[in-house]
């Protein structure tokens, strides 16, 4: 973070709600930023938010400072006041570490952003914890718990179950109104709920809309939100020359694992590992945990075709790269015969299966298994 405000003016935090985008950016302005002030503005608050009644006049009186603008949906037309003084600042030798700007939903901002600051920004993703940051030993809590820090940190299972349940009301009851406000909080929770029931399926907006007695376009809407706010990911099917009828449809995975067992009140291990959402879980969670640790120009995708052929995750790195990689809760990790068949159509440079095991060891036709920690760091670290 501190190296991107060093070399950028702006830098964009993006991040879910309670995943710690404001606690890294109040640690960064209680350490000093290249020994400037800071000023703070949460622009959730209307007090605050009234500071910036006249941004340009504002902000200018702050032009030795770092400014930190949080929750920056809530002002989208600042971004083009943010143009105009960070251009005046280079033209007084004020280059860099201008504005750290820390926002929730990531379409919209992102596109603002783009439109209002290129060349002036860098965008920072802000994750859950992840395995690499959680403590040894502790990757079976993680997919428990989920990373958001108050609910893998909580005392017991029971509060980091309460905690979960918590943050969903908060979303619907309070976050969500602010972005669609014509949106009923109990249709959006049922919708939430089926997507966690149907983990990493590809997504059937029609029978979607059936449960839920609302139109096709009206779930895309909804899909939409989700995503927009960093809660859903969709993950895109592979396109590839190949001469078999593939699946084009996304699929779709709530992301954080703790969410999706919240969404399904499974209050313990032991209820998830008796539910059938146990083997979508933890694809989801080392999908995350992979994508979070991938290099930015990296490209995500699965493959799946009409007879069968499929691999869970495909990654496109830097270098022209292919990696697949196919996912397995267990110890015994057995593959089926249609990730080799899904291999041959797509020769990936790499083969991987990841499991819940430890060690690493090779298995025929050059597949590697391989633990999901030891997976996130060759990820991390590839160059390309």
């Amino acid at each position: 973070m501190l190296a991107r405000l060093d070399q950028f003016p702006a830098v964009l935090l993006l991040g879910p709600r309670q995943v710690g985008k404001t606690t890294l950016a109040r640690r960064i302005a209680d350490r000093g930023f290249k020994e400037r002030k800071t000023v703070y503005l949460d622009l959730e608050s209307p007090q605050q938010r009234e500071r910036l009644a006249d941004p340009e006049m504002y902000l200018s009186e702050h032009q030795d400072a770092l400014v930190v603008l949080d929750e920056v949906q809530n002002l989208p037309e600042v971004f083009q006041v943010l143009r105009v003084l960070i251009d005046q600042g280079r033209e007084q030798g004020i280059r860099n570490g201008r504005f750290l700007i820390l926002g929730s939903a990531s379409i919209a901002l992102l596109r603002q952003a783009s439109e209002s600051l290129a060349g002036r920004i860098s965008f920072v993703h802000l994750q859950p914890i992840d395995v690499v940051e959680a403590a040894d030993g502790d990757q079976e809590v993680l997919w428990n718990r989920g990373g958001f820090p108050d609910s893998y940190l909580a005392g017991s299972d029971q509060e980091s179950a309460q905690w979960r349940s918590d943050f969903i009301a908060t979303y619907l009851q309070r976050d969500i109104p602010q972005f669609a406000p014509r949106i009923p909080a109990e249709t959006l929770r049922r919708f939430w709920v089926m997507l966690a029931h149907l983990q990493g399926d590809p997504l059937n907006a029609s029978k979607i809309a059936r449960g839920l007695g609302v139109s096709s376009n009206t779930v895309s809407h909804y899909l939409d939100l989700l995503v927009d706010l960093l809660l859903v990911r969709r993950l895109p099917p592979h396109h590839a020359n190949v001469k078999k009828r593939l699946v084009k449809s996304p699929k779709v995975y709530v992301r954080d694992s703790g969410l999706v067992h919240a969404l399904l009140r499974l209050g313990s291990r032991d209820a998830l590992l008796e539910h059938p959402v146990a083997g979508p879980s933890w694809e989801g969670f080392v999908i995350e945990n992979i994508l979070g640790n991938a290099p930015d120009a990296a490209d995500a995708s699965f493959f799946r075709s009409s007879s069968g052929a499929e691999i869970d995750l495909l990654l496109e790195m830097p270098g022209a790269e292919l990696w697949a990689i196919e996912i397995k809760r267990g110890l015994v990790p057995r593959l089926d015969r249609g990730f080799h068949v899904a291999c041959e159509d797509l020769a990936p440079n790499r083969k991987f299966v990841v499991y819940s095991g430890q060690e690493s060891y090779p298995k025929p036709g050059g597949v590697q298994v391989i633990s999901l920690m030891e997976l996130v760091r060759e990820v991390a670290s590839h160059q390309g």
